[in-house]
């Protein structure tokens, strides 16, 4: 017997049962696509899949007007003198520094990510989190990246969760919502696809995994978890939704093992910014260094990699 998410029927919106998620089978199907050879000319595409696709981010104390600056050149050339390197998909920050870097990307493509809502925690009153979006999409920010409360969720106050991501998303309109389920505090994967079902019913645009600042963060089994709510999400409506993984990615393995997980359960269509994400501070200096092994044989010397 199957029960349904603790949350008011809406118009337009169909409670779903919530889905069992056998561990041992999604835990063997995680290591069997983290064992998959690839050719050097797929890895290649795929790492510039993944430069393409990588939030560049910068989410710290001593986070400054300087570092951004810096850290938005780098999102919009990684590697000077290499013409054919894209840039990444978007730089994320804090809302008072979505300014400076809406300014140093301007004309650029790359996308200005805001986090908020009480970031990391998201334990605020959902007024103080509207006032922390509004401020980022006033300073210019193109996509919001929020929390949910973890506590009101795994104490069962799912509707209360539902709101709050419905309410959020109908603040930001055009602007993209990612809702970051900080996975490592749910406790279990059938908890991780109860809350992927529930954001993406309330209208996230992106599922994200993880914050980037607890203990566990983005793993394999989480990101097959996720893809596979998006996944049946878009069985049921036919809409496209993204998923954004974060939080402890800094090799090009990891980050080809991710898009590994997206292509064989998702397809072809979601390897692109528009529908995946890397969240990643470090990454990108890896994936630079494989790329330059790949095509020349030798790895570059960490003082050829522009530092952000």
């Amino acid at each position: 017997m199957t029960t349904t998410i603790a949350r008011l029927p809406r118009d337009g919106v169909v409670a779903r049962p919530r889905v069992p998620v056998d561990a041992v089978m999604l835990e063997q199907r995680a290591a069997e696509l983290s064992k998959r050879s690839i050719k050097t000319s797929t890895k290649l595409a795929g790492i510039d899949i993944a430069i393409r696709c990588t939030d560049l981010t910068t989410l710290e104390g001593k986070d400054s007007v300087g570092r951004v600056r810096s850290l938005c050149a780098k999102a919009i050339r990684p590697r000077p003198g290499w013409d054919d390197i894209p840039s990444v998909a978007a730089v994320c920050v804090y809302p008072n520094l979505v300014a400076v870097a809406k300014e140093a990307l301007a004309g650029s493509g790359v996308k200005v990510a805001s986090v908020a809502t009480a970031f990391p925690s998201g334990l605020v009153d959902l007024d103080v989190k509207l006032a922390d979006t509004a401020q980022a999409i006033a300073a210019g920010a193109d996509e919001i990246d929020m929390v949910i409360d973890r506590g009101a969720f795994l104490a069962g106050h799912e509707e209360a969760v539902f709101d709050e991501i419905a309410a959020i998303k109908n603040l930001c309109g055009s602007v993209r919502l990612k809702v970051i389920l900080e996975t490592g505090e749910l406790g279990s994967y059938e908890a991780m696809r109860r809350a992927s079902d529930l954001a993406l019913e309330a209208g996230a645009d992106f599922i994200k995994s993880s914050t980037g600042k607890v203990g566990t963060n983005a793993t394999y089994p989480t990101a097959l978890v996720m893809c596979e709510a998006i996944r049946d999400f878009y069985r049921r409506t036919k809409e496209r939704r993204g998923l954004k993984l974060a939080g402890g990615i800094r090799t090009t393995k990891q980050a080809l093992t991710y898009l590994v997980i997206v292509n064989e359960t998702l397809g072809q269509a979601w390897l692109q910014p528009e529908l995946f994400r890397l969240g990643a501070s470090s990454l990108l200096d890896d994936l630079l260094m494989q790329m330059e092994k790949e095509r020349t044989g030798h790895y570059a010397a960490a003082d050829y990699i522009p530092k952000d």
